[in-house]
């Protein structure tokens, strides 16, 4: 009898987390130009207090601010439906948050999810940031530092990212559209086990430029598949974090990258196609296979903070082709170099990287060039067949190795 009903209450408490959740059929209307957080929010609150469900957006324009998944419940956009972000930072609440390498206090996303383990979002509708008034306020800010002789940091001008998921493992984006994020499009801190699959994230250079809509931020995370997508964004298309600062290392909130495979996707302009940094304190066993490059971006962009103590080590890129702005950049990133008053001298170690099986026309080889203090070991060009008008590599570390590596029908060149 204990079993038969332990299994009664197993079939019941499924069924209650397939149940759908028409947010039309509980008041919310599809009208892009009211804001209707709260009827969205009392559906996800609904469903959770039911035992879970999704969390379904049907054709048409919802307007929304900041709106919190809770354990047990999913986000599906049916064909035709938009999720769209209000444009205005007063609904989007101050909480505590991950930022740029750092724990702080910071805006609220569009979607978030905070410790939803199996949270998931599905399409194929769209997730619309609206992000153009606060491209402009950025620029706009940024403006006007600069005739003063200032710098804007990105976290002056009040803007919320499209994503946020923390604490959550098992998640799943599939078969979505991601457009136009004020910030950051997806980020995700400390999630174990991955997968964003047959997702289209775009954000905009022209007109308006949206600056820092990096495609997939992985901040502390392990077990990352991303698998035929399309990323074409105005910064990073997938970025590797995990803290920043003489001793992030040693923080409990920071941490390390590891086991991500990306694969079978395509990539439009964005400042890098793979990015370690600028925080980043440690990644492991990164893969880049299967991939077609349109861009004129580096293929693979190591940052190398001069304040932070960072290990790159076990990156793979494979079978890559198209047109690209270069295959690697290694270089110092100075952007808000901060050693906080530390008496440590930070540097970075590199090692066990190949990159094998590239065809492509660049705009130049690229470069490698670290921080002095800088350590590199076990870096490896295979099989590279590159069309440039800069075919030099500047490299100016020992421990690397060119098997096969054509430019332009020759050998590659390399300077120190």
């Amino acid at each position: 009898m204990k079993y038969l009903i332990a299994v009664i209450l197993f079939i019941t408490a499924l069924k209650l987390n397939a149940q759908e959740y028409d947010i039309t059929k509980f008041g919310v209307k599809a009208d892009s130009n009211i804001v209707q957080t709260k009827a969205i929010q009392k559906v996800i609150d609904l469903a959770a207090s039911r035992g879970g469900g999704k969390i379904v957006i049907p054709k048409g324009t919802f307007l929304t601010g900041a709106l919190f998944f809770k354990k047990k419940t999913k986000l599906v956009l049916k064909e035709g439906a938009v999720l769209k972000g209000s444009d205005d930072i007063k609904n989007y609440p101050f909480i505590p948050s991950r930022m740029e390498g750092r724990s702080l206090k910071y805006f609220a996303a569009v979607v978030n999810a905070y410790q939803v383990n199996d949270f998931s979002i599905e399409g194929p509708g769209t997730i619309n940031g609206n992000g153009l008034k606060f491209w402009k306020t950025f620029w706009s800010h940024r403006d006007s530092l600069r005739k003063i002789g200032k710098e804007s940091t990105n976290l002056e001008v009040s803007r919320p990212r499209l994503i946020f998921i923390w604490g959550s493992d098992n998640v799943k984006i599939q078969n979505i559209k991601l457009r136009n994020a004020g910030f950051w499009t997806t980020h995700f801190y400390k999630c174990n086990n991955i997968l964003v699959e047959n997702t289209d994230i775009r954000s905009p250079y022209q007109p308006v430029p949206a600056p820092s809509t990096d495609g997939i931020d992985l901040d502390v995370c392990k077990n990352v598949v991303i698998r035929n997508c399309y990323i074409s964004v105005n910064d990073d298309a997938i970025a590797i974090k995990g803290g920043k600062g003489p001793t992030a290392h040693q923080l409990p909130e920071n941490g390390t990258v590891e086991d991500v495979l990306i694969e079978n996707c395509t990539f439009g302009n964005s400042h890098a196609v793979l990015t370690l940094g600028s925080e980043c304190v440690h990644a492991n066993n990164i893969i880049l296979r299967n991939c077609v490059m349109e861009n004129n971006c580096p293929i693979l962009n190591l940052k190398m903070r001069g304040d932070t103590f960072q290990i790159y080590e076990n990156i793979t890129i494979d079978n890559i082709t198209g047109k690209c702005g270069s295959v690697i950049s290694l270089n110092p990133w100075k952007q808000f170099f901060d050693l906080a008053g530390s008496t440590e001298q930070p540097f970075g170690t590199i090692r066990n990287i190949k990159m094998s099986n590239i065809k492509v026309e660049a705009n130049k080889f690229g470069e490698m060039n670290g921080n002095p203090l800088d350590k590199l070991s076990g870096f490896t060009f295979q099989n590279l067949q590159i069309t440039t008008k800069n075919p030099v590599l500047k490299n100016k570390y020992d421990d690397v190795k060119y098997e096969n590596v054509i430019v332009n029908g020759e050998p590659l060149v390399v300077k120190k």
